[in-house]
């Protein structure tokens, strides 16, 4: 099957961009990697009027370092993080979650803008920006906002962008001092959609957890900061006791789907087992002593 007739426009812009979307009345799509549009265009789930590019954009791809924080142009490509030294040397656990999308391929093509704005509840990117505190930039032809990864996603492939808006840009503030991390993910196979995935990361001062942070995946219909864990380990020494109630309560915040490839049960299990994995990892970066 091929995609329905569209109109197709390259912008040269976001100014353009946002003005074809505009012009469009909510029947436009963006195309950047096309990774996750194309094959919904070919089995003709969507059927917009017009397909705006923004691959010839200046400015919109690239990973800068700002000081406090660094920001990734919503352009760049899965591979770009996945080999940037700067990524490396900062975030390490969003280096080690580019490794788990997809394959080569795709990682070659697809934007982090387009993963962000897809908003699959089993992909790595929405995860990875709750964890880290992230601030998504936004063009519209109303002006530019920044937005919060959790009033963004607001379902399953369902996000906060209007029929004009544009995300421009993703920025990750630093993260503090003696900050270790954790990345557990289960998939049928290599490459696949994650069954379950969580993230931690654990800053350590004065002996204890002075700062933790837990994303988990596959778990929901958006990707979730394990918020009721994250108050019970914070100002605690990591120990197998502690890990045992925060697992608990993460088992109990979790509302996962069944499916062909795993029930809610299993999967409300595997999220406790891949947070211990990942807690414990994260506490003995940051220098913590074995549990």
């Amino acid at each position: 099957m091929k995609p329905a007739a569209f109109d197709y426009v390259v912008a040269d812009s976001v100014e353009s961009a946002v003005a074809s979307l505009a012009a469009a009345g909510g029947d436009g799509k963006i195309i950047a990697g096309g990774q996750s549009l194309v094959p919904m265009l070919n089995f003709r789930l969507l059927r917009p009027s017009v397909l705006v590019d923004i691959n010839r954009i200046p400015g919109l791809a690239g990973i800068e370092d700002c000081g406090k924080s660094i920001r990734i142009g919503a352009l760049t490509r899965h591979v770009s993080l996945e080999t940037s030294g700067i990524v490396s040397e900062y975030f390490p656990v969003l280096h080690e979650a580019m490794t788990f999308v997809a394959h080569l391929a795709i990682r070659n093509r697809g934007t982090i803008g387009g993963s962000l704005s897809h908003a699959d509840p089993a992909a790595e990117l929405p995860m990875m920006s709750l964890l880290l505190n992230a601030k998504l930039g936004i063009a519209s032809s109303a002006g530019r906002r920044t937005v919060d990864p959790a009033e963004f996603f607001l379902g399953a492939l369902t996000t906060d962008l209007g029929d004009d808006d544009l995300l421009t840009d993703i920025e990750f503030p630093k993260l503090p001092p003696q900050t270790g991390w954790g990345f557990e993910e289960v998939a049928r196979r290599s490459g696949d959609f994650a069954l379950a995935c969580v993230a931690a990361t654990v800053s350590i001062a004065d002996g204890v957890i002075g700062e933790v942070r837990i994303g988990m995946m596959g778990v929901g219909e958006t990707a979730l900061r394990a918020t009721d864990a994250e108050h019970l380990l914070a100002g605690q020494k990591l120990s197998d006791e502690l890990l045992d109630e925060a697992v608990a309560s993460i088992r109990v915040a979790v509302e996962p789907n069944s499916d062909l490839h795993a029930s809610s049960d299993y999967r409300r299990h595997l999220v406790g087992v891949l947070a211990r994995r990942a807690l414990t990892a994260a506490w003995q970066r940051a220098g913590g002593m074995a549990t």
